[in-house]
């Protein structure tokens, strides 16, 4: 297995968009198995076995930018609904996205590019996913992707345009749980596995303090990242939020020996929906 690092261009190309995402590193590679033979009880004793060509696996793992969020949370939950004009503004549109298994989302396809050899994965889809939010860092979106189609070579010889928005980061993001905000959390990382339904889990790393110390059961969280430039209209382009519902404490995994400030996680089991706003300028929409 070679494992591709940042000299390789990713892009994700849908019926309705292409884009060259602002990747930080992948490692999307050909699918290989063995057809194993059992060995012969009179003969050598030898499984013999036959290789056998796949599809796409691995991970893209890319920051989100005000031009990428919408369209890769589309293609990491599943479902987006009809955009809403946003009144009082002069062009935004908001979208709700919500989280569908993975049989049930849309394909797309993968361009890999390294050095000039232009390879494409038709036909991916989204199995699992990771949001990764932390102080002083990007946010980041993992995304494992699968196919049943082998690489073939890109005839084309198209130059897509790198994505290079603003990078959303989480300094800017608040937390509010069951209505109330909590400055003490630190990070979260919200992780989906899709197969044969969806299981989400919540990491959420927070600076111990008892006054703000989280409750063992959510009823609500709600997790608003947003850019600052005076370029975006207030609350609305240049932001999205995600909305989580009902998510039990699963484990404690707070380690108090130390003698700086304690940042504990605690493990959270989501027992109802997981569901995407996103407000972008009507000149570009998810389909």
């Amino acid at each position: 297995m070679r494992v591709q690092g940042c000299d390789c261009s990713i892009v994700i190309k849908t019926d309705y968009r292409e884009f060259d995402v602002p990747y930080s590193e992948e490692t999307i590679r050909e699918a290989v198995t063995l057809l194993l033979e059992e060995a012969s009880i009179e003969g050598d004793g030898l499984h013999r076995a036959i290789q056998k060509r796949g599809g796409a696996t691995g991970c893209v793992v890319t920051p989100l930018t005000i031009g990428t969020v919408d369209h890769l949370l589309y293609l990491a939950m599943g479902s987006a609904g009809t955009m809403e004009f946003v009144t009082g503004t002069r062009n935004i549109y908001k979208y709700c996205i919500e989280m569908l298994p993975m049989e049930d989302t849309g394909g797309f396809d993968l361009i890999q590019d390294r050095n000039g050899e232009r390879i494409v994965y038709e036909a991916c889809r989204v199995k699992d996913f990771e949001l990764r939010i932390n102080r002083e860092e990007a946010l980041k979106l993992k995304l494992d992707v699968c196919g049943n189609r082998p690489p073939t070579i890109y005839p084309y010889t198209d130059y897509f345009q790198r994505e290079s928005g603003e990078l959303f980061n989480g300094d800017n993001v608040k937390y509010k749980i069951n209505g109330k905000e909590y400055p003490n959390i630190y990070g979260l990382t919200i992780g989906v596995k899709k197969e044969n339904g969806t299981k989400t889990e919540v990491w959420i790393k927070r600076i111990l303090e008892n006054e703000n110390d989280l409750p063992d059961y959510i009823n609500e969280i709600e997790i608003t990242a947003q850019l600052v430039r005076d370029k975006f209209e207030n609350k609305y382009n240049g932001i999205f939020r995600i909305t989580i519902k009902k998510l039990v404490l699963q484990s404690d995994e707070t380690n108090i020996n130390s003698s700086d400030t304690v940042i504990g996680p605690l493990r959270y089991y989501v027992l109802d929906t997981i569901l995407a706003e996103v407000f972008t300028s009507g000149d570009g929409g998810i389909p």
